[in-house]
């Protein structure tokens, strides 16, 4: 089993090129019904990944800003966007976001809140920041939610309960509209999709089912030839695994 640290780089670009990443992230871009000329923010950026899609939607005249808080993030989105004046990368913490009030017309926060010491805090800031009439799109999965299929129906079950404990937020998908409207947003629309994966490629892709699998096993949740074997059946096929994603549309 894979027991090495991911390339946090290389596995959000990995993942957001999956198709049904790509679907949901057009869709919540959609929904933003980003104007020439907005102003643009995108909290928890990354290495940049969807910033060009975000540029795209508000034109040359336009401003996107990526924030983030892992300063590898920065560089690498900061490289990829040399040259390029209307996208603004800048380090910060979405608890306490490096912009005035009132600055932003649209925002976007995407798979970040699971992974924050206060998610309700970051949602104030981008209430703060967001101009009246401001539209956020808010993305996060519901990890008690996490279903694989195989025959050992034990190791499945000890697996995404495992996946589930080890996220600091892994409930706050269903958490998003409530959240919102407590800080003040307006919710629009909430929308609930099932993340599926039906070969194992895309599954590991996502999940990282091998380095989870041997964390579990390194921390007694799990026994590695059950894990093992469990895994190797996995990759053999047929593979099925998922999970409820929830996707939010709120106003300022």
């Amino acid at each position: 089993m894979d027991t090495a640290a991911p390339d946090h780089i290389g596995y959000l670009d990995a993942a957001a090129a999956v198709p049904l990443a790509q679907d949901y992230k057009q869709r919540t871009v959609a929904a933003l019904h980003i104007r020439p000329g907005d102003t643009v923010l995108d909290v928890g950026c990354g290495p940049g990944t969807d910033l060009a899609r975000l540029a795209d939607a508000a034109g040359p005249d336009g401003t996107v800003i990526g924030i983030d808080a892992d300063p590898a993030m920065v560089e690498e989105a900061t490289r990829r966007f040399a040259g390029k004046p209307a996208v603004r990368i800048q380090p910060g913490d979405a608890h306490a976001l490096p912009l005035p009030d009132a600055s932003v017309d649209r925002a976007r926060i995407d798979r970040v809140l699971q992974h924050l010491t206060d998610p309700s805090r970051a949602l104030a800031e981008l209430h703060r920041v967001l101009r009246t009439g401001g539209r956020l799109a808010m993305a996060e999965p519901d990890w008690d939610t996490l279903a694989v299929d195989d025959p050992d129906t034990d190791t499945c079950r000890a697996y995404a309960r495992y996946v589930a404990d080890n996220v600091r937020n892994g409930v706050v998908g269903r958490q998003l509209a409530r959240r919102a409207t407590e800080v003040g947003f307006t919710v629009e629309r909430v929308d609930a999709t099932v993340l599926l994966f039906r070969d194992f490629t895309s599954a590991e892709r996502v999940l990282g089912l091998r380095r989870v699998a041997a964390r579990a096993v390194r921390d007694g949740v799990l026994a590695q030839a059950a894990a093992r074997a469990w895994l190797d059946r996995l990759a053999t096929g047929p593979c099925l695994a998922g999970f409820t994603f929830y996707t939010v549309v709120a106003v300022r």
